[in-house]
């Protein structure tokens, strides 16, 4: 399998989803709660020019499990 930028972004992505899910499902282990915290950033540019008007609103929440899920499959990226 050929390697570039694009299946990179795409094993971090699932990392980082499949850290959160894990996050969620141990959310009730009181031991666990360092790990399942999540840290939130919204970010929310607009424009309003009269004629054209733009909004967008993005918002991450990043756990320490989200990250470990991100270092791992980028971990597996270079193992391929």
């Amino acid at each position: 399998m050929k390697k570039n930028g694009w299946i990179l972004l795409l094993f971090v992505f699932l990392g980082l989803i499949g850290g959160a899910l894990v996050a969620r499902w141990l959310e009730s282990v009181p031991g666990l709660s360092f790990l399942t915290r999540a840290a939130k950033v919204d970010w929310s540019p607009s424009a309003d020019l009269l004629v054209l008007k733009f909004n967008l609103h993005l918002g991450l929440n990043l756990s320490l499990m989200s990250i470990i899920g991100a270092a791992l499959a980028i971990w597996l990226y270079r193992r391929m």
